[in-house]
Formats: C-alpha cells, structure tokens, sequence
C-alpha cells in the first residue's frame, strides 16, 4: 500500500511538471516573433557612404575646373586683351573666393572646401599672370619670394576669417616655407645665409606650434620646424666643422647658438603631456639644442689645438655641459641636454675604439710567425697601418668617459636599473684605456707584455673577489680578463722567453682563480683556460727541444691526464666538469698532432682510452666507459694496420669479446633483456666479416674453424633459448656448408644423366604437395619457438 502511494505521488507530479514544461514552451513561442526565412538576414552593405561619395565628387569638381583655369591662363591668354584678362581671372578668383561664405551658412561645408581650394589655386594664377604682365622683367626667384610671403599671409588670412574651412590654414604654412630660402636664393647668399634662412624658418614653424590653431596646422608645422631645424643644425655643424681658424668657427658658431636657443625656447614653451612621462618634443628640441651647444663651443675650441685633440675638444664640452646642467630645470630639458652629452660621449667612444681593437687582435698574426723575433715596439708588433698620430689620445677619451660613466654609478641611488651598467661601462672603458695605452705610446716590447699581462691580472683579481661573483660587473671583469689573456699570449709568441713566461704566468693566475674563485661562472671558466694555458705549455716545451709533430702529441697527452685525476680529486666541485671537457679537448689535440705516425697514433689512442677507463670508474662518470673501449679498439685495429695485419679477425675479436661481456652483464642484470641487444652486435662483428672472408678464402682452415664457432652458437642458442645465437649461429654454418659442398654438388650434378635433375625435382613437389599440411603446421611451430625465444 505504501508503495502504491509513493508511485501516485511521483506520477501526479510527473503530469504537473510536463504542464509547466507546455506552458513555457508556449510562452517562448508567443515572444518570439515570426521571421521570413526568404528576407535578407542583414541589410545590403554600401561600398561607399553618401559623404565619402560626395567629398570624391566635390573633389574631382575642383581638379577639373582648376586644370580648365590652369589652361584658360597658359593657352588661351593671348586671345583677349590687358583688360578682359584681368576681369576674367580676377572676377572668377572674387567669385571662388566669396563662394564659400554662403555654402557654410547653408551647411554645405564639403560643397565650400571644394570651392575655396578653387580659390586658392586661382591665386596662384593670378601671381603668374602679374609676374607675365606686369613685371615680366623680375627675376624669378625674387618674385617667387615675394609672391609666396603674400600668398601665405593672404591664405592665413582667409583661413582665420572662415574657420570651417580645413584647407586654407595648412596651405599657407606650406606655402609660408618657401618665402626666407627662395629669397636667400635669389640674392645668391652664401651658405651661412641660406642656412640663417632655415633656421628662420623653422623660428616660424615653432611660433605656429605654440600659438598657432586647428588639428592640422600643429603637426604639419611640427614636422616642418623639425625638417627645417635639422637642415640648419647640420649645416652650421658642417661649416663649424670645416672652419680653419677659431676666427672662421665664430659665424656658424654664434647661427648654432641660435639654434639652440630656438630648441631651448620651443621645449621650454611645450605643452606638458597628461602623462607622468616628460614630453617627447621637448626631450627632442633640448637634445638637439645640446648638440648646437656643443658644436658651436668645441668648433670655436677646435682650431686652437693639435688635430690628435680634436675629439678630446668635444669630449671635454660633453663633460662640461653635464656639468652645468642643473637639477631644478625642466626634467625633459634635464633630459635632452644629459642625452645629447651621451651622443657626443658615445661617438668618441666609437671613435677610440678601433684602436684598442687593433691591439686586441694584432698579435694574431704572430702564430705564422712564431718565435721569429721580439719587435722593438708595440706598433711594429701590431703591423698595422692605422694612423697612430690620430689615435694618440684615445685612450685620454675612453678614460674621459669611463671616469663619466663611474661618476653616474656613484650619484644613482642604489636601486636604480642604471647603477650596475654604469659601472660595468666604467670598467670596460677603464680596461680599454689601459690596453691601448701601450699601443699609443709604442711602449717597449718588455713593457708592453708586462703592462698586458697586468691588465689580465687585474680584472681576474676584481673577478675573483667580487662581493656577488654572478653580477654583470664580475662577468665584464672576467671577460676584460679572458681577452687580455689570449691578446697578450699571443703577443708573447714572439720570443721564446716571452711565450715561456707569459703561459706559465697565465697558467698560475687562471689556475689560482679556479681554485680560490666563488660563484658558478668565474671558477669554471678559469679552470678551463688553465687547461688550455697548460696545454700550450706542454706544446711550446716540445717545440723548443724540436720534438717531431707525433712525440709531441704524447708530450701534451700529459695535460688531459693531469686534469682527470685532479678532477678525481676535487669530485662535485664546480670546476671538475670543465676540467674534463678541456682536458678531452686537449686529448683531441693530442691525437691530431700523431696521425701521420701510425704508431704512435696508436699508442696515443691507448693512453687515451687509459685515461677514459681512469674517469670512467667514478659513480658519475660511467658512460665515459664507452669511450675508453671504443678508443682501445681504435687503438688496436691502428696497431694491426701499421703491422701489416690483413686478417679480418684480428680486427673484428677485439671488438666482440668485449661486447659480449657486456651482453653476459646486461642479461644478468636485467634477464629480459633481448638477446639480439645483448650478443647480436657482438656476434655479427665477427661472424659476418668472417663468412665474407671464407666465401673469398680457397684453403680449408677459415671455413673450418668458422663453422665450428657458428656450430657452438647455435647449440648454445638451442640450449640456453637464445633467438639471436639460434638465428645467427645457424645462417653462419648453412652458408659455409653451403659454400664447402658447393664444388660437389656441382660435379654430382654433372656426372649425372640430364632428364634426372628434373625428375628429382618433380618427385619432391610431390613429396611437398601430399606433406603440405603437415609441412605448414611444422612451420608454424618452428616459428611460435623462435619467437618464444629471447
């Protein structure tokens, strides 16, 4: 009963919910409203909006009735008097010109721009016709001049009095361009005037940037004061630059004073952005007026002194202007003067810099030309054709602007993204003084590698006691380090004494540096160049008792020896890894130089599978293992060859047994394992070269013995279950019974009368043929028990 309620229940408000669900569904539909499935889903999409098609129109409309006055004034003047002349083309100018007022009132403003660029257009023809009639003996620049001021002030004019029109404005400051440069042309000024004459210009272009009005003028006018100010910048810097005399340096002096003046104005009047960040404009026109600044004072300065300080003007002009600026101005002001100090900065420092590159990379040329000679002097080491009377002072500008760049290090607050390049900048520049001092002072050969190798201790020394060893100034200081080592190592190979000295001094810096070095970068990389320095050791103590290229080669095989068992020694410190990799770099080297010697390429690659075997017995370094025994191996078949040896097992043994030892160790290790991975490799190494040899091979011994080898496998295959030895041991003894019975067969076949061969073979199909089944089934088991085999 109880449950006969329940399901009463269930089924009432079953039927109430499927009367809810018909009730919404009804009401859903009543919402919706019905939509014709053959209307259009969106409206049709114009190509064009009715007031881009009308501005296109209008446009067209005033092209083609100012080309018709263009060939109304060129082609048909003549055919009317003076007098109808005039009152044609003036009454149609009045008329274009007044027609936009009522446009505008109606609202017609696309119809009235059309209109008034009419207007304008027919200006300028009525200034070709005054200049044809009534002054056709003025010269044309000057007219043009003339004719292009009033133009402009006229259009301003016309812009200003209908302030709906877009076109009139920017037109007459284009045109405003032109007036100061075509009547600096005309009167055939010279290139300060002309230059005077942009820089006018461009005074105009700032005023309508600042005072001027509507959304087009202000950039266009920017863009113009920025064309024009560049123009009369580098200008007056050329002119101040070629000046003979400080007397000819003062007139574009005093023209690049104004341009500075005019850029300090215009950022000091620049409207401040809304954002925090200081206004580009401004940043701009006070950097350029610090570069007018500095050139107008270093073109003045420059004359007075020697041509090898003509750079070191500029850089003290550079330092002189951060100087003086002072913190309460404009930060963009602050900005743009610090940035133009910069460039100047930076470009003598670009400027300096190819010199002490010739010192870095000069004495490369010395490994050709080994111990042939100590030169007397830096310069004639370095062979270098650069004009050491230019380059003298470099090194007086890059410390100029390292004590620059440190100076910037100590007022920047410590948290500052620029303290750490500052100082790396400093360190950098301070090396590189120093390294090309040698060179513009053409030091002594003596004190110019112990000036070097100084210059490698010193900033191995800073990299080595860095309070952070993984900070980028600890890194440049490495770098500075690594660089003046190889400059002066190779430097050193002109003498044998230096290069004695030089690689041993080197050998204990970079060796003390691993040792006492913290960090994960400076240690490793010291270790590293110690091997190499020990390596170049062991190579310049063969040459100097004469060694052959191959003695040699075991003489630096010492070096990768060494660095294995101190990297045994020193186990998980940081520097054992790259004492491995380099001291196997310097094995390569080794075995390189003994190639033309068979024998002792030989025992060259022994000595290294030696040392191989010694690293491979450490816990971490076992996969070096198989680099010792394929060494051993090479090794071997090099020694056979330089014997003479031509039988292929004496090649092919060497490398089974021991992999076969390593298959008998991996099956025990891991029982299931592939037997094709473990003895596979091993026995193919010798059996196949082997059934190639017998194949070709007329005496008995060969094939005797190598049967019974492949019979052994193949009964240790059966018994041990093992696919491979099966497999392989079998194929061997089929092909070499095949091979010995061949001749036999050949002459039983022979003796033979011709109609039995093919009787034979017909009665073995039959034998086949009443035994199929029972054949297949017997091949199929052979096939599930080999593949049960491992």
């Amino acid at each position: 009963m109880i449950l006969d309620r329940e399901l009463g229940q269930i089924e009432a408000r079953r039927a109430q919910l499927l009367a809810r669900r018909a009730w919404l569904l009804s009401a859903m539909q009543q919402a919706v409203a019905p939509q014709n499935p053959f209307a259009p889903q969106h409206a049709p999409r114009n190509d064009a909006s009715p007031r881009s098609a009308q501005n296109v129109l209008l446009t067209l409309g005033g092209i083609l009735l100012t080309i018709a006055a263009v060939a109304f004034t060129l082609v048909s003047w003549g055919h009317m008097g003076i007098g109808g002349r005039s009152a044609v083309l003036g009454a149609v100018t009045a008329l274009a010109l007044a027609a936009p007022a009522p446009l505008l009132r109606r609202g017609l403003v696309s119809t009235a721009e059309s209109v008034g660029a009419l207007g304008l257009a027919l200006t300028v023809l009525d200034a070709y016709a005054v200049h044809r009639v009534a002054a056709p003996d003025t010269d044309g620049l000057a007219y043009a001049a003339v004719s292009s001021a009033v133009l402009a002030g006229l259009w301003a004019a016309y812009g200003l009095g209908f302030g709906r029109l877009r076109l009139p404005l920017p037109a007459a400051l284009i045109t405003a361009q032109l007036p100061f440069v075509l009547w600096a042309l005309a009167a055939d000024a010279s290139p300060l005037t002309l230059t005077w004459a942009l820089l006018a210009t461009a005074a105009l272009d700032v005023a309508v940037v600042l005072w001027g009005t509507g959304r087009a003028v202000r950039p266009l006018a920017c863009a113009g004061a920025w064309l024009t100010g560049a123009g009369a910048l580098l200008s007056a810097a050329a002119m101040s630059v070629a000046a003979a005399s400080s007397t000819d340096a003062l007139r574009p002096g005093v023209l690049l004073l104004a341009v500075a003046a005019l850029g300090l104005f215009a950022a000091w009047r620049a409207p401040a952005p809304q954002a925090a960040a200081p206004s580009p404009h401004a940043v701009a026109a006070s950097a350029v007026a610090g570069l007018a600044v500095l050139a107008a004072v270093g073109g003045v300065l420059r004359p007075a002194v020697p041509d090898a300080w003509a750079v070191p003007v500029y850089v003290l002009c550079a330092v002189a202007l951060l100087a003086v600026v002072r913190a309460n101005l404009p930060r963009p002001m602050v900005l743009g003067l610090a940035g133009s100090s910069g460039a100047v900065l930076a470009a003598a420092t670009l400027w300096a810099l190819p010199l002490v590159a010739v010192t870095l990379l000069g004495p490369a040329a010395w490994a050709e030309r080994a111990w042939s000679g100590a030169p007397a002097g830096v310069r004639e080491a370095l062979a270098s054709e650069v004009p050491w009377s230019w380059t003298s002072t470099a090194p007086l500008v890059l410390l100029t602007v390292a004590a620059v760049a440190a100076t910037t290090h100590r007022l920047t607050a410590p948290g500052s993204t620029r303290r750490a390049p500052a100082a790396c900048v400093a360190l950098a520049l301070s090396w590189a003084a120093a390294y090309a001092t040698g060179a513009a002072l053409d030091l002594g050969y003596p004190a110019a590698v112990t000036l070097y190798v100084l210059l490698a201790a010193a900033p191995l020394a800073l990299a080595v006691r860095a309070t952070a060893p993984g900070s980028p100034l600890a890194l440049t200081a490495l770098a500075c380090a690594v660089a003046s080592a190889v400059s002066v190592s190779l430097l050193a190979l002109a003498a044998q004494a230096a290069t004695f000295a030089v690689l041993g001094v080197m050998l204990a810096l970079f060796g003390a540096s691993a040792a006492l070095g913290g960090g994960a970068v400076t240690p490793p990389v010291a270790a590293g160049a110690a091997v190499v320095y020990a390596t170049g050791l062991a190579g310049a103590a063969a040459s100097s008792f004469a060694l052959a290229p191959h003695h040699a080669g075991l003489v630096i095989l010492a070096v990768p020896a060494a660095a294995a068992v101190l990297a045994a020694r020193i186990r998980d410190h940081v520097t054992a890894l790259p004492l491995e990799v380099t001291g196997a770099a310097a094995g390569l080297l080794a075995i390189g130089l003994t190639v033309n010697h068979a024998p002792t390429l030989a025992l060259a690659l022994a000595l290294s599978g030696v040392i191989a075997a010694g690293t491979a017995v450490r816990a971490g370094r076992r996969p070096v293992g198989y680099a010792a025994a394929a060494l051993f191996v090479l090794a071997t078949w090099v020694r056979l060859g330089a014997s003479d040896v031509v039988t292929p097992e004496a090649y092919t043994l060497p490398v089974t047994v021991p992999a076969l030892a390593i298959g008998v160790l991996r099956r025990r290790r891991d029982p299931g394992a592939s037997s094709w991975a473990a003895y596979g490799p091993g026995l193919a190494a010798t059996l196949l070269p082997s059934l190639i040899a017998a194949w070709g091979d007329q005496h008995w011994l060969r094939p005797l013995l190598l049967g019974a080898a492949a019979l052994a496998v193949t009964l240790t295959g059966a018994r041990q279950r093992l696919q491979a030895l099966l497999v392989l041991g079998s194929a061997v003894l089929t092909l070499v019974a095949l091979h010995e019975l061949a001749p036999y067969v050949v002459q039983v076949v022979g003796a033979l009368p011709r109609w039995l061969p093919p009787a034979l073979a017909g009665l073995l199909l039959l034998a086949v043929g009443a035994t199929y089944e029972q054949r297949l089934r017997d091949a199929r088991r052979l096939r599930d028990t080999l593949g049960r085999m491992r």
